[in-house]
């Protein structure tokens, strides 16, 4: 299926400034769709929820419509979407709340391909960690060694189903299967891979699945998704007063309705991005095949041009992976090759970029990290080629 590059661009005015945006693995611009219905929600009036007035009621349908988007996206179940103002914020309320079920010399097996957020949560339950290493000239987080890292003892594996600076993809089918077997349960970070390619988190073997909507096009809203029946096992500390019921029990405070009025209108958005029919569902699968199959080209072009300069280091080389490329300059600060990046019209992003254990293992992170630059689905080739040519 062609990919119609030319009308999704056009969906997003903020490229109409004439930059490059290669950041977009920090985060995406907003599509016209996504900036209406915020608008939107607050021009027709919005309350909290719970009222008896039209205004609250509205509230409401946008919270439920919300749910059932993200549910469509990953694969889940709507009631099983728990929303809130962040993966980070979000994966230290369910960390915390899981970990009142464990005990002393309880483990959980973490990653160091991992962006921290799925990291340190776990590592301040203060259960015994066992890690995962990554091959640092592949960039691999080979499936092998969770063989011996899981036990009887593990509650919980947490692994990313893509790295946020390598782009590596690892096999979290394997991964999540291996801890089934041993009765844990498993934390899939999605925030990277999501924006990436069609989601499956039940065919991953994912029992919380992570996202945020602001890397495909939403507003800054974070999601974690889980079969209901098993967030019913699951009580995390909240107001005595507020909602006992899943999802809403591990949501606190009140939501921020006209933005997930936006994070509807940002799943509705992929979904058409290619003209198709079916459900939504069904739309969003081939749709973001079509924009992954576009990346993956595009990326192509952008990897060997990389790779063709010598005062260029490319880092990793997995296998599979999204179209995210980390690399540093030689003589130059990563810092200064954004700077210098940013004064050629071209957005790319310098540092750890939060990826805070596989920065240490790759041996850069004391000297500044790397340069990340990221494709998604609006980029285009003169992106890419801006970027080469201020590299050469």
């Amino acid at each position: 299926m062609t990919f119609p590059l030319e009308s999704v661009r056009a969906a997003y005015p903020a490229l109409a400034d004439g930059y490059a945006y290669l950041d977009g693995a920090a985060g995406t611009q907003a599509p016209q769709p996504v900036i209406d219905a915020i608008a939107g929600a607050y021009l027709r009036g919005i309350g909290n929820v719970g009222g008896a007035f039209p205004a609250s009621h509205r509230s409401e349908a946008i919270v439920a419509g919300c749910r059932a988007a993200v549910a469509d996206l990953v694969g889940g179940h709507p009631d099983g979407v728990v929303l809130g103002p962040n993966m980070t914020t979000l994966t230290y309320r369910l960390a915390q709340a899981l970990a009142k079920q464990w005990g002393p010399g309880d483990e959980v097996v973490l990653s160091r391909l991992d962006h921290d957020a799925n990291v340190r949560p776990w590592v301040h339950t203060g259960a015994t960690v066992r890690w995962a290493e990554v091959d640092p000239v592949t960039g691999e987080l080979p499936v092998e060694q969770y063989a011996e890292l899981i036990g009887p003892r593990t509650r919980l594996v947490a692994v990313t189903a893509a790295s946020n600076v390598l782009g590596t993809r690892p096999d979290v089918a394997a991964i999540c299967a291996l801890a089934h077997e041993a009765g844990a349960l498993t934390y899939v970070d999605g925030v990277h891979a999501t924006a990436h390619g069609p989601v499956d988190m039940k065919a991953l073997g994912a029992d919380f699945y992570a996202t945020s909507a602001y890397k495909w096009s939403g507003p800054h809203i974070g999601a974690v998704i889980a079969d209901p029946a098993l967030l019913e096992t699951v009580r995390p500390d909240k107001l005595d007063s507020s909602a006992d019921e899943v999802p809403e029990r591990f949501e606190w405070g009140t939501a921020a309705f006209a933005d997930l009025a936006g994070v509807t209108a940002a799943v509705d958005h992929l979904a058409a991005m290619v003209p198709g029919t079916g459900t939504r569902r069904e739309r969003l699968l081939a749709s973001m095949a079509a924009a992954e199959a576009h990346e993956l080209e595009l990326f192509g072009h952008l990897l060997a041009g990389l790779e063709s300069m010598p005062h260029v280091t490319v880092y990793g080389k997995p296998a599979r992976r999204t179209a995210t490329a980390y690399f540093t300059v030689a003589g130059k600060t990563p810092r200064e090759v954004a700077e210098e990046l940013a004064a050629a019209r071209v957005n790319v992003w310098n540092g750890h970029n939060y990826a805070w254990e596989l920065t240490a293992a790759l041996g850069i992170r004391d000297a500044g990290s790397a340069v990340r630059a990221g494709l998604v689905h609006y980029n285009d080739r003169s992106d890419v080629d801006r970027l080469l040519e201020a590299l050469r």
